[in-house]
This record gives C-alpha cells, sequence and structure tokens, in this order.
C-alpha cells in the first residue's frame, strides 16, 4: 500500500498558548523526509509554552523520524517549552525518552593559551616523559609482536610484507637517485676547493666516497624515506583509525600491531640497506662528475676510489642503514596507530611522524658516530 509523502503541519492555540505538531506520511525514504530547520523555522516565529504531536496519519517511521524529534526535543529544551509526547506511537515515545534521560555530552575545550604563554620547565619535562613513557610501551608491543612472529604464532601476511617492500623500495628510486647524485656533487664541490689549493684535488674522491659510505649515503636515504614512506605510514594508519578499521582488527581477536605495524618495520628495514648502497653508488659517481670538471681522469678517480673503500666504512654504513630503518618505521607507525579519528588528526599524525623522525635519526647518528669514534673504527 503506498503511503504519502512523509509532512509535518504546526497549529497554534493562542488560548492555551500550545503548539500542535502534526505529521503524517511515510517516514523511511531520507530523500523525501522532511528537515528539522523547517519546523524551527515555524517555532521561532511563535511563542508557545507547550509542544504536543499528533500522529494519527503517520504511516511506516524508521530512525529518520526518531532523528527529527530528538531535533525538536532539544530545540524546545533550549527554548523552555514543555513537549507532550502523548501523541506519539508508544515505541517512538520510548525511544525518545531513552534518548532524553541523560543529558548529551559537552566536550570541554580547553583554554587557548596566550600567545605570550611560556611552558614551565616542569610541564615540559612531563609531556617529555610521558611520550617517553608511550614510545616506550609501543616498542614493547612491537617486541612481543616480533617474539610471536619468530614463533609463528603471529597474525603477519607475508603478502603485505611484499607489498610495503614494493612501496618503500622500487617506488622510491627516483627521489633516492636524484638525491643520491646531487649529494655526491655537493660532497665533491666542497671538497674541491679546499683540495685544489694545495694540489690535492685528487683526494676529491676519498673525501666523496668515505663521506658517503660512512655517513651521507645511508642519512640522506634515511631523510627522503622520513619524508615519503614514514609520512605514508602516519597517513595509511591514521585513516585506518579514523575508520574504525583497527577497532575491527582487534574486534576480531587480531593484534593490530602484528597484523599492520610489523610487516611495514620488517620491509623498511629490508629495503633501507639496499637503497643506501645504491645511493653510494650514484652519489660517488655525481663526485665523479665533479672530478671530470676538475681534470681528473675516470681512471684516477675510480682507482682513488676504490682505495678509500674499506669494509669498515661499509659496515657502519649499513648498521646505520638498519637503526634509521627502524626508527623511521617506529616513528611513523606510532603516530599512526595514536593518530585522531579525523582528518585533521590524520594530518597532524602524518606532520608528527616526519619531525619524530628526523629527531630520532639526528640523535641516532650522533651516538653511532661518537661510539664509533671512541672504538677507533
Amino acid at each position: 500500500m503506498n503511503q504519502p509523502a512523509a509532512g509535518f503541519e504546526l497549529d497554534t492555540d493562542n488560548a492555551s498558548n500550545t503548539a500542535t505538531l502534526r505529521l503524517y506520511g511515510s517516514w523511511v525514504d531520507a530523500a523525501s523526509v522532511p528537515e528539522f530547520r523547517d519546523v524551527r523555522a515555524q517555532l521561532t516565529a511563535l511563542t508557545v509554552d507547550n509542544l504536543r504531536f499528533d500522529c494519527d496519519e503517520l504511516g511506516d517511521w524508521t530512525t529518520l523520524l526518531m532523528s527529527f524529534l530528538l531535533s525538536c526535543a532539544s530545540y524546545c529544551e533550549e527554548r523552555g517549552v514543555d513537549v507532550d509526547t502523548e501523541g506519539l506511537p508508544e515505541n517512538a515515545r520510548r525511544l525518545l525518552s531513552i534518548a532524553t534521560s541523560v543529558p548529551a555530552h559537552q566536550r570541554q575545550q580547553p583554554a587557548p593559551r596566550p600567545w605570550w604563554h611560556v611552558r614551565s620547565p616542569s610541564e615540559a619535562l612531563r609531556e617529555l616523559l610521558d611520550d617517553l613513557r608511550v614510545s616506550l610501551a609501543f616498542f614493547g608491543d612491537i617486541c612481543i609482536a616480533l617474539g610471536a612472529l619468530i614463533a609463528g604464532k603471529a597474525n603477519t601476511r607475508f603478502a603485505d610484507f611484499r607489498t610495503f617492500c614494493y612501496q618503500s623500495g622500487p617506488d622510491a628510486f627516483a627521489i633516492i637517485s636524484l638525491t643520491s647524485v646531487l649529494v655526491g656533487m655537493i660532497l665533491g664541490y666542497l671538497g674541491a676547493v679546499q683540495l685544489q689549493q694545495f694540489g690535492a684535488g685528487i683526494y676529491v674522491a676519498d673525501l666523496v666516497t668515505i663521506g658517503l659510505l660512512r655517513e651521507m649515503g645511508p642519512l640522506m636515504t634515511a631523510i627522503v624515506m622520513a619524508g615519503r614512506t614514514g609520512a605514508a605510514y602516519a597517513a595509511q594508519l591514521g585513516t585506518m583509525q579514523a575508520s574504525e578499521e583497527i577497532d575491527a582488527v582487534r574486534t576480531l581477536g587480531v593484534s593490530p600491531i602484528e597484523f599492520l605495524v610489523i610487516p611495514r618495520i620488517l620491509a623498511l628495514v629490508v629495503t633501507m640497506p639496499l637503497l643506501t648502497i645504491y645511493a653510494n653508488l650514484l652519489g660517488i659517481v655525481g663526485g665523479g662528475i665533479v672530478a671530470g670538471g676538475m681534470g681528473i681522469s675516470l681512471l684516477q678517480y675510480s682507482s682513488q676510489a676504490g682505495a678509500a673503500v674499506s669494509i669498515a666504512h661499509i659496515g657502519i654504513g649499513l648498521l646505520k642503514s638498519l637503526v634509521f630503518a627502524v626508527l623511521i618505521a617506529i616513528a611513523g607507525c606510532r603516530s599512526g596507530m595514536q593518530s585522531g579519528r579525523n582528518s585533521a588528526g590524520v594530518g597532524r599524525a602524518a606532520t608528527e611522524a616526519v619531525v619524530t623522525a628526523l629527531v630520532y635519526l639526528i640523535v641516532a647518528d650522533a651516538s653511532i658516530n661518537i661510539l664509533f669514534q671512541h672504538l677507533g673504527i
């Protein structure tokens, strides 16, 4: 049986200062259901103390009607208008009673700080300790998940690992190639300016090779990957957090760390050393371009660069790349897993991932350099 479209009529009784809202038709199709703002406009123009409902001609209804009634009840509460729900269907009356029995939660917005406000040392220290505690807890969860993976009990899929390897490896070749060649050329120019004054231009090859293998190769690769892959991890997981996909994974009894974080960390750990080797080779080529402009032949440059290469230099660079890969992946995944549940939260997570990763990289690089300096390597 076809029912008329949903609608309403608002009648007033000036003698009793009461308004009657007559609802009729089928409140099922969202496209034809009237919006509350139409009722609001009419109620605002009236001065009444009571509002009652007439639903004698009301047809089928769904939650669309309840949303309409709840908006109406909230508006009347704000205006101090008494609502008589006796005219509503029994089920609708019960649902409306439940919905209005508890006041809506009002989120307390923190008061904005004035621009001249400066955090006290104790406040900054407390925030730092809280952030350190959360980071250590997240790192502990990762260690537990890795233990489960080694024991063969983790919910980690090889297909995801392979996909992330491709995203963080071959997809990054273009930007790594560009930055590596330019960094090699920059190192070559910096060394050439000084070494030519002493007639030692041939040692540009040593400077470029050792500088790339030990320092600039792994560090520049890590910085590029922090801005590229670390931010991508944070954005991916942050979007999943906003759309409640991570909550769904937990509901299924699967650890999000094992299912989402571990494949990303392992993929970056595998691809970073390979990208570092690739970046070192292209950087040496970039230094060779500069050496050629100084009148150094290709044979001289390659021979001098080969003599400068050692297992210690290569090993230190690869060790740094492994450490950097873990730090970048942890920073990106942690920011994504703790992201807010809206677009602004996802944006903040991506920004936080890059900033945190860069701080980690600088601290780790300095620490490793100091360590190997004391070891004499």
